[in-house]
């Protein structure tokens, strides 16, 4: 059972984000080989904050060296070798797969770049969380391409437009 913790700053606009970030998380997870941990007995749990851009600023410097607000960072608990046996090692029935923080402002502007809402870019930004909680990245060109595949996959279960394609105004 996927559980999602959700926490929001006043930044953000009124919406449903649980159900958006449950509807997310559980649309990347479904098309990787770890989506049977939607149907395990234990309860999965994604810590999802939408914050603001000094947190991310703060939590980017600490973490990654980098002093300035990004879009998203995912923290993972679970090297993702583990992934497999993580309900079974799991003391109480609960499994905390991860942190995923995304920062107001950098979405806002990107979502407006785009010219898409805000709610259809936190969405991606969200599927591609979840997917660098499973072990997925982007560092090489063979590995950017296969999250990519999924992150287009997942958005259009969502009803959503292919995040990569060049938009040409």
């Amino acid at each position: 059972m996927l559980e999602i913790a959700l926490s929001i700053e006043d930044v953000w606009p009124q919406h449903d984000w649980e159900a958006l970030a449950d509807r997310a998380a559980r649309a990347a997870m479904e098309r990787t080989p770890q989506g049977e941990l939607l149907t395990v007995d234990a309860t999965i749990e994604i810590s999802i904050r939408l914050a603001d851009d000094a947190e991310v600023q703060k939590l980017n410097a600490l973490y990654r060296q980098k002093d300035k607000p990004t879009n998203v960072l995912s923290f993972p608990m679970i090297q993702p070798d583990l992934l497999d046996t993580v309900t079974t090692n799991s003391d109480d029935g609960e499994v905390l797969l991860g942190d995923i923080v995304l920062a107001h402002g950098v979405c806002a502007r990107e979502a407006e770049e785009r010219g898409i809402s805000i709610t259809d870019h936190a969405t991606h930004l969200i599927v591609h969380g979840t997917l660098h909680l499973l072990g997925y990245d982007h560092l090489g060109d063979d590995e950017a391409e296969a999250m990519e595949a999924i992150e287009i996959d997942a958005l259009a279960s969502l009803g959503l437009a292919n995040p990569y394609l060049i938009r040409e105004d």
